[in-house]
């Protein structure tokens, strides 16, 4: 299975910025990101394809950027809100559908906090 390291978690207040970068240990055909918040389900957040094609979840779409370098992913969010704390997840998978990848395997996560 793919290991999956996650980092560029953090405190910032609100209207900051955070790039979260997730290291995969070999070849993915997708990745994602995902996020969970204190007493929430898990949401899907964003994800790119091996062709580079993304999807990203309408709430967060206007801020969140994601981009992949081979297997590496990366998250630019941009003017953070208290809604946006949650612990974020690099997920991998070898199924795209929808703008989604279907994970399999999962990183273990970076927090996220925003005051």
């Amino acid at each position: 299975d793919v290991q999956l390291v996650e980092s560029g978690g953090g405190s910032v207040q609100s209207g900051g910025s955070l790039r979260l970068s997730c290291v995969a240990s070999g070849e993915t055909y997708c990745v994602g990101w995902f996020r969970q918040a204190p007493e929430k389900e898990r949401e899907w957040v964003a994800a790119v394809d091996i062709d580079s094609n993304t999807g990203v979840a309408d709430s967060v779409k206007d801020r969140f950027a994601v981009s992949r370098h081979g297997n590496d992913l990366y998250l630019q969010m941009t003017s953070l809100q208290p809604d946006d704390t949650a612990t974020y997840y690099c997920a991998a998978g070898r199924k795209w559908e929808g703008s989604h990848c279907v994970p399999d395997n999962w990183g273990q996560g970076t927090q996220v906090t925003v005051s």
